[in-house]
């Protein structure tokens, strides 16, 4: 088909003689069209809701934490070990991967489930332990577990946890509740804490392992971080900047944690009286004779480690530099990653963290071949930033993050991701 155009010339008008569109004369705006145009964004929701749903990454989150939270319960999150160069690169790793879209196929399903342990997760995604919780918003675990049980995706308690391991079971009894061990130098008591986390409910058992020492997390030491914290000349002025955080944390019960009696000291002393440096392979072939469930090794750091722990009994593992948070320039989770799939496996089962930060990130992860992620800081930032409400806010975002992505690669579901999805190491 082929178009003619006319060779009459046009007339010439000068600009004064056109006439003005009727859309373009002005007139009184008619109220019921300002109404419509308001809709259901007027402000029913609590502030606390419009600031959350204001947010449109994790990053945005972190933004909302910095501003409510006292610096030395904020940078306890959001720092990492000496010169953070573990946590930064882990991020770079992520910023740099460059994905491969495949077009002209149908996207319009996004299903971001996965069976994980025989269970199925609304994503492939888990909250990771953390420790001092509550330190960052009164809320806490009670805030974690119950979001996560709302998304239907896993919530692992620490050992460090500021809430019981009863109490979060009976908080979240829906959810798939994990329970994270560090073996401490006295057995018989992480013998006690194995087996009220089995009568308890929780079956999945994530035994930390790149801990033999504490790392030098350097923010803390010069904030003088303590629990509980410490009220001093310094403190006063943080209160006037802070004002909620402090009434919320004063005006609620103490700290208790998931396997301490109430104690104090900064988290180096705790970790240094308490934590094996002498941890083996030894001691994980006890704890697997021991536990009924689901034994998952996290902290993995070395294609060898990951063959030894399998070898030694291991349900799976999570290539894991603990956030940056322990040994500085340590190997990059994500880069490790695909040497250990091939090794591996199909079969087993790895986890990945440290440097997570968006739903694009986990997408990608799993394209490399990891079964899920976990997330640390994200759900700090999302706990900082609105309690319970923040946390779900989080998990919402990375929802959309995952399904977006997805859509955009050319997949219909977390099953069909694989390496040609993703390519590691590209500068950006």
């Amino acid at each position: 088909m082929r178009f003619h155009t006319s060779e009459r010339a046009h007339p010439e008008h000068s600009g004064a003689d056109r006439p003005t569109p009727p859309a373009l004369r002005r007139r009184l705006p008619d109220v019921t069209e300002v109404l419509a145009l308001i809709g259901d964004r007027a402000p029913r929701r609590s502030a606390v809701a419009r600031r959350l749903e204001r947010a449109q990454t994790v990053w945005d989150l972190r933004e909302q934490a910095k501003r409510r939270t006292p610096r030395a319960p904020f940078d306890y999150a959001d720092g990492a070990a000496e010169a953070e160069i573990s946590l930064a690169r882990a991020r770079k790793a992520y910023r740099d991967l460059e994905f491969v879209p495949h077009v002209l196929r149908d996207v319009t399903e996004a299903d971001t489930s996965v069976s994980l342990f025989g269970r199925t997760s609304s994503m492939p995604l888990g909250l990771a332990p953390t420790g001092f919780t509550r330190m960052m918003h009164t809320e806490g675990e009670y805030a974690g577990s119950a979001a996560a049980a709302d998304a239907g995706i896993p919530f692992c308690l620490s050992t460090m946890g500021t809430a019981s391991i009863e109490d979060v079971a009976r908080h979240a009894p829906d959810g798939d509740n994990w329970f994270q061990l560090y073996l401490w130098k006295d057995r018989e008591a992480s013998e006690g804490l194995v087996r009220r986390a089995w009568e308890a409910g929780y079956r999945r058992l994530l035994v930390t392992v790149d801990t033999a020492v504490p790392g030098a997390r350097l923010r803390d030491t010069r904030n003088g971080f303590s629990i509980p914290p410490q009220l001093k000349a310094s403190t006063v002025a943080d209160i006037a900047l802070h004002p909620a955080w402090w009434l919320d944390f004063l005006t609620r019960e103490p700290l208790s944690f998931a396997s301490l009696s109430r104690t104090s000291g900064t988290v180096a002393d705790l970790v240094g009286r308490m934590f094996d440096p002498s941890l083996s392979l030894e001691d994980l072939r006890w704890i697997k004779e021991m536990w009924p469930g689901t034994l998952i090794v996290k902290g993995v750091q070395s294609l060898d480690d990951a063959v030894r722990v399998c070898e030694a009994g291991a349900d799976g593992l999570v290539l894991s530099s603990h956030g940056g948070r322990q040994l500085d320039r340590a190997p990059v989770p994500l880069e490790l990653l695909p040497g250990v799939r091939r090794e591996l496996g199909a079969e087993a089962s790895i986890g990945i963290d440290t440097g997570v930060m968006d739903g694009a990130d986990v997408v990608a992860a799993v394209a490399a071949g990891a079964d899920y992620a976990l997330v640390g800081r994200a759900y700090m930032y999302g706990l900082m930033a609105g309690g319970q409400a923040g946390v779900a806010r989080m998990l919402e975002i990375m929802r959309e993050q995952m399904q977006r992505t997805m859509r955009l690669i050319g997949v219909n579901s977390i099953g069909e991701l694989g390496p040609e999805h993703v390519v590691l190491g590209r500068e950006s």
